[in-house]
């Protein structure tokens, strides 16, 4: 599915009818979302708990003791960082492929597929970080902790990494209203499916830059360890995780109420490309102000930047 491979009728792209103004509003809505949110009440709160509860002990504290105990430790703290700022942009790209006309069983496989393929690119990507972690060890980045201006190296890793991704889906949500050329297009004519791929890696890339205190706990051991093997499973089974409730979400999604939004999606095809395109363009927004512009204000280096008082 390339951004407007499920837009197209004729070969000819299906576009929004008023495409800034779906820029805008979704633009605006990636703004607000950093704005409000939290990264403590989603990290600890909600992340900490789960995986504690889930472990049965203090996972951020606790000591892996093990390859084995490593291996659940990397599913679970995946699992529970399914709501991390990094992580949440993964679920509005996937929302047009709940809906599909036909069956029961076909829109499952039209779910599954899609899936599947956004699996290869997110295993690949996390699994050769994971190896890359492995062999090269605490000297990663992201166990530098000395700060320059209050930017430690890790932190600045995150920030070049979300910042890149982000701006990959600005402008893959631009392609998808029509603004500028899909830059997907040609290798979706080749195989429909790659640009799915494509899209599991820019997921699985998160981890590249995760500053969430469950994954430092897993890649600290995976450094350590200095096993290959063990370095890309654990960081595979965490990007697993972290799309395991996306993943049954969408299967709900799609087994209640998929023949309905196949029919609405079908009634006009310029929904789905409005929905593509308002995914990824607020997602895209999310990443680049939340991770770069938020985080250079809240180590004063720019004046200001708006944020909820609960934050």
């Amino acid at each position: 599915m390339s951004v407007h491979a499920s837009t197209r009728t004729a070969e000819v792209p299906v576009r929004p009818r008023r495409p800034w103004l779906v820029v805008g509003l979704s633009a605006l809505v990636g703004f607000l979302l950093t704005v409000v949110w939290s990264a403590h009440f989603v990290d600890s709160v909600i992340g900490g708990t789960v995986a504690d509860g889930l472990l049965g002990h203090d996972a951020d504290a606790t000591p892996i003791a093990g390859v084995g105990a490593g291996v659940v430790f990397a599913f679970v703290s995946g699992l529970a960082g399914t709501f991390t700022a990094c992580n949440i942009a993964a679920f509005g790209v996937m929302a047009p492929v709940a809906g599909r006309e036909g069956g029961t069983s076909d829109r499952v496989l039209g779910v599954l597929r899609p899936l599947a393929r956004l699996s290869v690119g997110m295993i690949a990507v996390s699994a050769a970080y994971g190896v890359v972690v492995a062999l090269v060890g605490t000297g990663m980045p992201q166990f530098q902790t000395a700060t320059t201006d209050g930017l430690a190296p890790r932190l600045v890793q995150a920030m070049v990494v979300y910042g890149v991704v982000g701006l990959v889906m600005v402008y893959l949500g631009l392609a998808a209203a029509g603004l500028v050329p899909d830059p997907l297009a040609r290798l979706a004519r080749r195989w429909p499916g790659a640009p799915m791929v494509v899209l599991g890696a820019l997921i699985g890339a998160f981890l590249i830059g995760r500053p969430f205190p469950l994954f430092r706990v897993m890649f600290r051991d995976a450094a350590e360890s200095g096993n290959v093997f063990y370095g890309a499973a654990a960081f595979a089974l965490q990007s697993v995780g972290n799309i395991l409730v996306m993943a049954v979400l969408l299967l709900v999604v799609t087994w209640s109420a998929g023949a309905r939004l196949g029919r609405w999606f079908a009634a006009d095809p310029r929904r789905r490309a409005v929905l593509t395109s308002a995914a990824f363009v607020a997602a895209g927004v999310f990443l680049v102000l939340y991770w770069d512009v938020r985080i250079l204000e809240r180590r004063d280096l720019i004046p200001w930047y708006p944020v909820a008082p609960w934050v």
